[in-house]
């Protein structure tokens, strides 16, 4: 007799490897986002509340206080730190990406030497550079002022711009170079018309970089700026420590309140981020 296979198939058992690849991933998923809940946590408590409960514990009566006070604080140094963040970031995406061009697909002698002394400069730290740095600005007239802070993250955030994008330009075909040079174009029309057109991924990976670095920047916004109108939102969070008390539910409330702008951009950004890592992870 022929037996009935319907509903006969046996239950598969879960894979151990695969069960135990997704309790990495939810344990790792946990350990990441437990900072981030203990600091909204903290920053919903009010200062009395902080006293008789741990960081991770949720606030019995939560409060917006901390956030209103954190913002008053840092609502002028977030809109310095923007200014000088966003033009310090164009202008150096828009200068490295002119030098790696000259440095790739403009033929002269002496190239590789200038992309060396170049590149020494990501090397070199802030610290190494720091009393003349503020000598020069000071000369200039630039100290205590926006201006300052976006000629010094220029300036040092031209090497590591000048060699992502010429990791990129070199796997631009010298063909497409040499057409537009058959077609009368010179080297700034071909950069204008050929070059800048291919380099929208580049651009945006370059930026999210030097978005980020100069935004989190602690130490050229607190020697160059002081404690003035200019003053940038990483020394306004760190002022809001205070010297002798700590109220850490402002302290956290600025926090979340400074990360927005970086989250923002990776938000809005992230998949041609990920488009220009993969990009580069195939490439060859």
């Amino acid at each position: 007799m022929k037996t009935n296979k319907i509903g006969s198939k046996k239950k598969r058992l879960p894979n151990p490897k695969r069960v135990f690849l997704y309790f990495l991933l939810i344990l790792f998923v946990f350990l990441t986002l437990l900072p981030l809940w203990s600091a909204v946590m903290t920053a919903l408590k009010t200062q009395e509340a902080l006293i008789y409960s741990n960081p991770i514990q949720p606030p019995i009566k939560p409060s917006l206080d901390a956030f209103g006070t954190a913002f008053n604080e840092l609502r002028r140094p977030i809109l310095n730190s923007l200014m000088f963040t966003i033009l310090a970031t164009l202008l150096s995406c828009v200068l490295g990406s002119m030098t790696g061009y000259a440095l790739t697909k403009v033929k002269f002698r002496g190239a590789n030497t200038i992309f060396l002394f170049i590149i020494i400069g990501i090397f070199i730290p802030y610290q190494a550079v720091l009393i003349p740095l503020v000598q020069i600005i000071i000369e200039l007239g630039l100290w205590g002022e926006i201006s300052g802070l976006i000629l010094t993250h220029t300036a040092y955030g031209i090497p590591i711009c000048t060699l992502l994008f010429k990791s990129f330009y070199d796997s631009i075909p010298d063909s497409l170079i040499n057409a537009a040079k058959i077609d009368g174009a010179g080297i700034g029309n071909t950069y204008l018309h050929v070059v800048l057109p291919l380099s929208v991924t580049p651009f945006v990976v370059t930026a999210v970089l030097q978005f980020t670095q100069i935004w989190n920047d602690l130490l050229f916004g607190l020697v160059l700026t002081g404690a003035g109108a200019s003053q940038p939102a990483s020394v306004a969070l760190l002022n809001l420590q205070g010297g002798f008390v700590t109220a850490w539910n402002v302290q956290m409330a600025g926090t979340l309140w400074y990360t927005i702008p970086s989250l923002i951009v990776y938000l809005v950004l992230g998949k041609y981020l990920i488009k220009g890592f993969m990009t580069g992870a195939i490439k060859g």
